[in-house]
């Protein structure tokens, strides 16, 4: 008799500012999973936090996304199996279900979150399967949500002697009560240009680069919409390096990539919605330099405690030739042009081994914890 198939549940979608580019991801993982090992389940979440499951949540999902689902062609299919997004439960109804009914984990073995984002990234979910016993891809509660919250991160780091670029933290409450305070702090500590970002938040979600102190208050509003916690950060003339890291206690790094973005920064839109960046694997730089920032990958992976999975960005500074870290991406984007399945393929390993070695990353990782007793164990 056959071995039965791992049932991989692949979330999605979410009420973060990522839910689109969610969808995306989740489709090319759904298409490019080993079907002859595993039996993909998708599970949807709408942007209202409404969870759907069985029936086609991919294609449900993706009728309200901007961001258009392209063909696959890659993936192992089982014998019957359609394309697309059809490719899995054809035959189940549809259910949706609100977020506190989580009936459904009962029925995996493991779940494969592909939540970019704030409710998805940052530990909420990981928190949930972790009270599940569930297996999962990816960094735990503490290494999702230290590498989520970009100030928090950039705190440990510099603590640990990561380069860092200059930069201060605030509040969206300190703004609105005294915004000339926080102007003169910015400029006293900063300067201009100035990138202002959402302290949880990825996908360049609510980043403005800000000129001049007139700019200043539309880049802190529109930052402040998506979180009570912002990131002031010094812009400096770098390039914008990227590199991938797979593993667990022993990870490993991919080559480096550059991204030579189509806007003045590398915004949502250049990121997913128009073609105008450039992306070259391997990056055109000195092995000097591209061992810096694998070492930096690789070192700053371990001091978040990430699993599985990250994306690691540092900057390249023209003038002093310094690299510096920028983020960690504990769910790095899997859409067909994210960095981070490219870097692994151009490194030697394709889509479909890329997501077979995440799922065993995570099977393993739960049975080391299994074998962790607690403070009250005999």
């Amino acid at each position: 008799m056959a071995a039965r198939r791992i049932r991989v549940g692949v979330i999605f979608g979410g009420k973060s500012g990522e839910h689109d580019v969610s969808i995306t991801s989740a489709h090319a993982i759904l298409n490019n999973i080993d079907q002859t090992r595993f039996e993909p389940v998708p599970i949807g979440i709408t942007r209202d936090g409404a969870w759907v499951t069985g029936g086609d949540p991919l294609k449900q999902l993706a009728a309200t996304s901007r961001l258009p689902l392209p063909e696959y062609s890659g993936g192992t299919e089982r014998p019957g199996s359609s394309t697309g997004s059809d490719l899995v439960g054809q035959t189940q109804s549809q259910s949706v279900r609100d977020s506190s009914d989580t009936t459904w984990v009962q029925d995996l073995d493991i779940v494969f979150p592909v939540l970019h984002g704030p409710m998805g990234e940052d530990g909420t979910v990981q928190g949930m399967l972790e009270l599940a016993g569930i297996p999962y891809v990816g960094s735990a509660v503490l290494g999702s949500a230290v590498s989520m919250d970009k100030i928090t991160a950039k705190r440990l780091c510099e603590a640990s002697g990561i380069p860092i670029v200059p930069w201060i933290g605030t509040n969206r409450r300190d703004w609105e009560r005294d915004p000339d305070a926080v102007s003169r702090h910015i400029e006293a500590e900063i300067g201009y240009p100035c990138f202002v970002k959402p302290s949880n938040m990825g996908s360049s979600v609510g980043v403005y680069k800000v000129h001049d102190a007139d700019e200043l208050p539309h880049a802190m509003h529109g930052a402040g919409a998506h979180d009570r916690r912002l990131l002031i950060e010094q812009a400096i003339d770098a390039r914008e390096l990227e590199v991938s890291v797979l593993g667990n206690d022993d990870p490993i790094s991919s080559i480096v990539g550059e991204v030579v973005p189509g806007h003045e920064f590398y915004d949502y839109e250049a990121k997913y919605v128009d073609d105008s960046s450039e992306l070259f694997i391997p990056a055109s730089i000195s092995p000097e330099v591209s061992d810096e920032v694998r070492r930096i990958a690789v070192e700053v992976f371990k001091l978040l405690d990430c699993a599985g999975l990250a994306r690691v960005d540092c900057f390249l500074e023209r003038e002093t030739g310094r690299v510096y870290l920028n983020e960690v991406n504990t769910i790095p984007g899997f859409t067909p042009i994210s960095m981070y399945p490219k870097l692994w393929e151009a490194t030697g390993i394709p889509f479909s081994e890329l997501v077979s070695r995440l799922i065993e990353l995570a099977i393993d990782r739960h049975e080391q914890n299994q074998g962790t007793h607690g403070p009250y164990s005999g």
